[in-house]
């Protein structure tokens, strides 16, 4: 097993790792699956759902990561496995899901990488984990009670039991992406959800809170650099550049060709309509919200993040965001594209 952070080495016969992707057909898992066939890498997905037909890999297993008989049959023979599979949005019918599927899932699959040795395991985070309580030092070490809600919760969790894997000994590097945006988000994860939603109707009222916007090309190259250079047991922010949401409008407006003004509403405001949007979904609907009041929690909390680290330990280089914003606006715009979808938008970190 490679314990030293050193590069994952090819197999004896010269041929290039068997690569596992858990999550490979969501939104980040199809550009990673794409990045990494590029390079003519033998890729594996384990999904409940099939990869877009633009992005297929090598192999791919239907299955989900709570059921060890499929986890085990994916990891047969794989040298690094990219984990992102998990719910990436801050709502479920049944709460419990978050426990069951980010975290417990993802203990299913770190018990089956070191039955199989595998020579790195790369554990895809949240930036949403990464921001302290209103008031609190940004420097805090942060704890589980720390945590807004069940979603956050389940991912801190998570990339707990991935660091104590790493203590352990086995070659975990953590990553967490920021706010990807980008074309071939199928699935609209909540940062393309809020760029349709804010292309259909530009916002009156915002809640001008902090963005690391990426694209999510990078983010791909990024788990691919953390595999072949990230130190074990370190975490990596995948990330680009901060902006404001009034900024983000701004841009908007310049690809647009429009003008919006828009107004600042105030956090208790912000939070009366994550509860009651929740309520509702809860209640009525059994639909995925607008919004919940923990993404409102997230939203609040957030600050600017730096990618320093990343960028020294790992050559990470991400484009401006501009282009990345544009192609996704573009994409959204075609007819063949699907309608907005009603997800949550008050914070906009995701999984995969």
């Amino acid at each position: 097993m490679n314990m030293n952070g050193s590069t994952p080495k090819r197999r004896e016969n010269g041929t290039k790792p068997k690569v596992l992707v858990t999550g490979g057909s969501g939104f980040i898992g199809q550009h990673l699956v794409a990045a990494l066939s590029a390079q003519k890498q033998s890729v594996r997905v384990l999904d409940v759902q099939q990869p877009p037909s633009a992005v297929w890999p090598t192999e791919f297993i239907r299955g989900s990561i709570l059921d060890p008989d499929a986890v085990r049959r994916a990891m047969d023979g794989v040298d690094i496995v990219y984990h992102l599979a998990g719910i990436p949005h801050f709502w479920t019918a049944d709460r419990a899901d978050f426990e069951r599927v980010n975290h417990r899932g993802t203990e299913l699959v770190l018990a089956a990488a070191a039955e199989r040795n595998v020579s790195r395991f790369v554990h895809c985070s949240t930036e949403a984990i990464l921001f302290p309580p209103p008031g609190d030092d940004a420097e805090k070490c942060l704890s589980l009670e720390d945590m807004p809600g069940p979603y956050t919760r389940s991912k801190f969790l998570a990339e707990a039991s991935a660091l104590q894997a790493a203590r352990n000994g086995m070659p975990v590097v953590i990553v967490n992406p920021t706010v990807p945006i980008g074309p071939g988000d199928h699935n609209r994860t909540a940062p393309t959800a809020m760029l349709s939603l804010f292309i259909e109707k530009p916002p009156m009222f915002i809640m001008d809170c902090i963005l690391n916007l990426v694209d999510v090309r990078d983010v791909a190259t990024g788990m691919i650099l953390a595999a072949s250079r990230g130190q074990i047991g370190e975490r990596y922010i995948l990330g680009g550049e901060n902006v404001t949401v009034r900024e983000l409008v701004r841009r908007m407006d310049l690809v647009c060709g429009r003008k919006t003004t828009s107004f600042a509403i105030p956090a208790f405001a912000a939070l009366a309509t994550g509860f009651a949007a929740e309520w509702f979904a809860n209640a009525v609907s059994q639909k995925r919200p607008l919004t919940t009041a923990e993404a409102v929690r997230v939203a609040l909390r957030s600050i600017p993040l730096s990618i320093d680290k990343t960028c020294d330990d790992l050559g990470y280089r991400p484009k401006p965001i501009d282009p990345a914003l544009a192609e996704t606006i573009q994409w959204l715009l075609r007819p063949n594209t699907a309608g907005p979808v009603r997800q949550s938008i008050g914070s906009v970190s995701v999984s995969r």
